[in-house]
């Protein structure tokens, strides 16, 4: 390692990650299964109204038979976002954002009744140098779902960016001061919205693309979501199951210990009081307080370096997911895909998605066929928020 990246690293207290590595950590259930009036909240909160997931004499006329969950609900019914088990260990005067997602779904479509438990490991982490915030951490987290039944439904694998506050906002990366929420006029307005509704229409009833059909090259149709707000960011934190009051507890194991109510080095201001929580919610919920709430508090988001309000991770994941799904329809399914978030969605920026259908393959890990479908998030200047591929089964 060079010298200076070694006089960087050495800025980064790791000692208390290391002794994680490979361990299983987070041990917190949801009491509930989900309701179909959970995943209607889950689809409002991302803007996608397939209607096989909201509209119930519709969902009942499919191939389902009624509400079904988009794959993306999975991290819904799980605590943290799927983010947590990246985040244990302290590492003092730092804060965390989350840098991507790896999933693989196993064929269990979730649905009104289902409850899902969970398994997760820190996996380990690596260190860069990077123009946002100097020596930083990119720590991995394995989670994996099953349900009732104790079928695998998914397992994810996250990875989250742990940084230096003082050394972000020193660099600057995100100042606010060249970051103010763009305004949009009314004609610009009007122009997102048909954007949105032709894309709607693009596969309103579902009808999946026959594998033999598609070639390589094949463009998705345009998605856009947006303009992105405080209100947004709020409506899409209270969709994750378990930022509802009361709807977790801690679980952990006889003779197991949990790192995860533990002080991770966040500044105090952006730190759960579990004790607090038993009176008042708020103070657990991750909205108001917590690491979490400098997404829709503006001096908050300042403060830890990221110039103003800004959104999820774990959104970013979910509309690419579902923008593959809708284009896939009912028959189509998701087998594994994997995304990379190079900057958040901002106050005030539109998101723009593109696809591309970019390899087929007739075997597959999967067993059955699959197509690879590539995807870029884009703000309205063009700048990319978000790479990401999925292997996708068709129909034949």
């Amino acid at each position: 390692m060079p010298a200076e990246a070694e006089d960087q690293e050495e800025l980064l207290d790791l000692t208390d990650l290391d002794k994680w590595v490979g361990k299983p950590v987070v041990f917190a259930e949801l009491w509930d299964p989900c309701s179909a009036t959970d995943i209607r909240r889950w689809v409002q909160a991302m803007d996608y109204p397939n209607p096989i997931h909201w509209n119930e004499e519709f969902a009942r006329e499919s191939r389902f038979g009624g509400i079904v969950a988009p794959q993306s609900f999975a991290v819904a019914m799980d605590y943290g976002h799927g983010c947590h088990p990246t985040c244990v260990g302290k590492i003092p005067g730092s804060h965390l954002i989350f840098g991507g997602e790896e999933w693989w779904f196993y064929g269990p479509h979730i649905r009104p009744g289902d409850k899902l438990v969970q398994e997760r490991r820190f996996d380990g982490y690596d260190v860069a140098d990077t123009k946002f915030a100097g020596p930083t951490v990119f720590a991995r987290g394995d989670t994996e779902h099953r349900n009732q039944r104790g079928e695998l439904v998914a397992k994810e694998r996250a990875t989250a960016i742990r940084y230096l506050v003082d050394e972000a906002k020193k660099r600057g990366m995100y100042d606010k001061e060249q970051r103010a929420p763009k305004r949009w006029t009314q004609a610009e307005l009007d122009d997102i919205e048909k954007q949105r509704l032709d894309w709607i229409r693009s596969n309103r009833d579902g009808i999946s693309p026959r594998y033999d059909d598609v070639a390589v090259g094949d463009s998705l149709p345009r998605r856009v979501i947006g303009p992105h707000s405080v209100v947004t960011f709020a409506l899409e934190r209270r969709a994750h199951r378990e930022n509802i009051w009361g709807t977790w507890r801690w679980n952990v194991p006889e003779g197991a210990y949990d790192p995860a109510t533990e002080d991770a080095g966040f500044a105090d201001n952006m730190s759960y009081d579990f004790e607090a929580r038993k009176i008042d919610p708020r103070q657990g919920d991750g909205l108001f307080y917590g690491p979490s709430s400098g997404h829709i508090n503006a001096d908050k988001g300042d403060q830890v370096g990221m110039g103003g309000a800004y959104g999820y991770g774990a959104s970013m994941n979910a509309w690419f997911v579902d923008y593959v799904s809708y284009w896939a329809g009912h028959e189509g399914f998701i087998h594994h895909c994997k995304s990379q978030f190079r900057s958040p969605a901002f106050e005030g920026d539109v998101t723009f998605f593109e696809g591309e259908v970019v390899d087929k393959s007739e075997t597959s890990p999967y067993g059955v066929p699959v197509v690879q479908v590539r995807v870029k998030q884009l703000t309205q200047e063009g700048e990319v928020i978000l790479t990401a591929i999925a292997e996708v089964e068709l129909p034949r």
